[in-house]
């Protein structure tokens, strides 16, 4: 019966992605919480100034890197799963979602122990400078402790999401964020703990909600799951999870490089105070992007289970009705980031110097904001659809090939605020070119397709 209900070749396209959508995207928007919140606490520590807030954002790049891991067995078996299962090969998924869960093991526990042992110069690389460097230090040294329960409850969270089950896939960030915030206070003011208390209380949350997925996925109402007999890595199975999850991968690979090209690059041309006003920025680009993604993701599960069942129609529909509602929230958005700036940073530090350095530079950054919309649209299309060369390119487009060497050409001309303003380059050239090369290679193709008909 829940085989029959979580059947995506039946009934509203918007319907069907909003099921998903919905909780996904609340469960998206609490999951920033965990390290929005932290550094709200940390930016209003009286005794550090921004100090604690600016060594939080140096250890982004690190968290990015976690994400991109539990990302490559998430986004890369996810969609296969989808795809196996608009098939009717519900044993295939399963055996996609075992090799995804060891593979989300290894990479943890390797993960772990190479950043513990070289987080000084890792942290030093990445932008920290003496004064900042014990914080970043001591929330990186709690955090890494509880790598593993961070990878599973990002990464095999979307094969509960991929089966239908939006509502528990939210819960299963909403129990742990709970138990953060509550925390948070408790650990960094109440037992004095600081940037330490912070970590610690990330690693508590994510602890619980790898607990429940995996109650989940191993329990009698899951359509598909983890079994002891699909834990066995299959070579073939493996690279197509990592080839498609490399998209995801390099996302938040490349975020990684950009943060700290950027932090390296704001150190230099203005100090502590622009890498604070970066982790700022980057925070309130976390809270406003996540709605994108989570109809992204919601979107995924239905267009890829009726790619599996060949019909073509109704993925073309779902690619409209996402990418419509994807730009609208997007312009909206926009208009609030450019009218009322101060606001948004005071959330997290009411300071006039960040305010002066501020204001300016998230306009700039934001300035392009509805090309970026495009951009997680569009990619969003490639890998529901397991297309995952042309997910691979545009992930490492953007970031890599176009804003990273942008912030150093921009900064040594501009200083300080061409590093904001090669983040709005990157976001105009990368949404055109990612949703055209979509429209012309995938949504127009599948057009002259009949339902039924062979893939292209």
């Amino acid at each position: 019966m829940t085989a029959r209900q979580n059947d995506f070749s039946q009934g509203s396209i918007p319907r069907n992605i909003m099921r998903l959508a919905a909780p996904m995207t609340a469960a998206q928007l609490v999951n920033v919480l965990y390290s929005v919140v932290d550094r709200i606490y940390l930016g209003h520590l009286p005794e550090s100034d921004s100090l604690a807030l600016t060594g939080l954002g140096i250890t982004m790049p690190i968290v990015s890197i976690l994400m991109g891991l539990a990302n490559l067995c998430g986004t890369g078996g996810a969609p296969l799963c989808s795809i196996s299962r608009g098939k009717g090969d519900d044993r295939e998924a399963e055996r996609v979602m075992g090799n995804a869960f060891v593979l989300l093991l290894i990479l943890g526990t390797a993960a772990t122990a190479f950043f513990l042992a070289l987080k000084r110069p890792i942290l030093y690389l990445f932008g920290a400078s003496p004064d900042t460097f014990p914080y970043a230090d001591g929330y990186m040294g709690v955090y890494l402790c509880g790598t593993l329960f961070v990878m599973v409850s990002l990464g095999m969270n979307p094969f509960i999401n991929t089966q239908g089950f939006g509502r528990t896939g939210m819960m299963t960030v909403l129990l742990g964020a709970a138990v953060n915030i509550a925390l948070d206070p408790v650990f960094i003011f109440v037992l004095h703990m600081g940037v330490r208390g912070a970590a610690l209380a990330t690693v508590f949350s994510q602890a619980l909600s790898a607990a429940w997925v995996l109650l989940f996925l191993t329990g009698k109402r899951a359509i598909l799951r983890l079994r002891r007999e699909d834990l066995r890595l299959e070579a073939a199975r493996t690279k197509k999870i990592v080839c498609l999850g490399l998209s995801g991968f390099f996302v938040n690979m490349t975020n990684s490089l950009v943060q700290v090209v950027c932090n390296a690059t704001l150190q230099h041309y203005g100090g502590d105070l622009y890498v604070g006003v970066m982790t700022i920025i980057n925070s309130i680009r976390e809270v406003f992007i996540m709605p994108v993604h989570g109809l992204t993701n919601g979107s995924q599960p239905v267009a890829g289970y009726n790619y599996g069942a060949k019909l073509y129609s109704r993925v073309r529909q779902s690619v409209r009705f996402s990418t419509g509602v994807t730009v609208a929230y997007s312009a909206l958005f926009w208009l609030l980031a450019m009218a009322l700036p101060g606001p948004l940073i005071r959330i997290f530090k009411d300071e006039p110097a960040i305010l002066a350095a501020g204001v300016p530079a998230l306009r700039i950054y934001f300035s392009m904001f509805l090309f970026m919309s495009l951009q997680i649209a569009g990619q969003g299309v490639f890998v529901g659809l397991g297309k995952s060369r042309q997910a691979v390119f545009f992930s490492l487009l953007r970031k890599a090939i176009v804003n990273a060497p942008l912030t150093v050409i921009l900064a040594a001309y501009m200083g300080a605020s061409g590093v904001f303003l090669a983040e709005a380059a990157s976001q105009l050239v990368g949404g055109l070119a990612c949703f055209s090369t979509m429209f012309l290679t995938v949504y127009r193709p599948l057009g002259r397709l009949e339902d039924g008909a062979d893939r292209p």
